[in-house]
């Protein structure tokens, strides 16, 4: 289960389309606002494996005035007996641009433990990363219009284009995470009705590009859907691993800016 919630947080800020503009001086009305809450259930097979939340509140830090989105995550039940995870994320970005001014990271993941703080300087383009288990504190050159692991989620929502986006199309992002910078990419592969608690939803499907390693089975074994409506919100995400898949299901909303829309049979 480690990495679990990292994995549903990455897979969340994907809900974007083909190729992202850079910052300008006209930005468009966001389709979130302040009060957003929302919850997704994962399980494994028949096991309820936890719940991974997210929510948005308007803050300001350094005068600035900025989004604050928390997101956080936690196994249940059986799950939680064998291997808890306690994860704590939070970002601050601008209201405007949705660049990132702090993100923080904060998890508990079966005994394995980080607290991290990093501050972006986006004139200079340097992270301050704050270790405060390590009691370090180093500096990063990272790429321009950088999002980190949360700011990322509400910055595609907001700046995708209105044009329809070709199936098989892709688009890459840069962002910064633990000490490093990272380009992902992200394949769209059409629409598709998901049948939710809240009855069908309309969905466009997604698949993030990612590098092989010990847990997944190849490249494409995430598979994301979001919401074809104006609100973009996560209806369901899929992770194939060794030994079956992980799934995580849109489970409780309050506060979306936008009607959501449910397919009537």
């Amino acid at each position: 289960m480690k990495n679990i919630f990292l994995l549903i947080l990455a897979l969340w800020m994907f809900s974007g389309f083909q190729q992202l503009p850079e910052t300008t001086s006209s930005y468009p009305i966001p389709p979130f606002k302040e009060g957003e809450w929302f919850q997704l259930r994962i399980h494994y097979g028949l096991i309820n494996a936890g719940y991974a939340t997210l929510s948005l509140e308007k803050d300001s830090l350094e005068n600035k005035a900025v989004f604050h989105a928390k997101g956080f995550g936690e196994t249940t039940g059986i799950s939680s007996f064998f291997f808890k995870v306690e994860d704590y994320y939070e970002s601050y970005f601008d209201e405007k641009s949705g660049l990132p001014y702090k993100f923080i990271r904060n998890i508990d993941e079966g005994g394995y433990t980080k607290n991290v703080e990093i501050n972006f300087d986006h004139e200079k383009r340097i992270a301050h990363v704050n270790d405060k288990k390590k009691n370090t504190q180093k500096k990063f050159v990272f790429e321009k219009d950088v999002q980190d692991l949360i700011s990322c989620f509400y910055y595609l929502r907001n700046f995708y284009p209105e044009e329809e986006i070709l199936v098989n199309e892709s688009f890459s992002l840069n962002m910064f995470f633990d000490n490093e910078n990272y380009i992902f990419k992200l394949k769209y592969l059409g629409k598709e009705n998901v049948s939710t608690k809240f009855g069908e939803v309309r969905c466009m499907k997604f698949r993030p590009l990612v590098q092989s390693g010990r847990v997944f089975k190849e490249q494409e074994s995430l598979t994301l859907w979001i919401s074809d409506d104006k609100n973009k919100i996560p209806v369901r995400l899929q992770a194939d691993i060794l030994v079956g898949s992980i799934k995580a299901d849109l489970e409780n909303f309050k506060n979306l800016k936008h009607p959501f829309e449910i397919q009537v049979r």
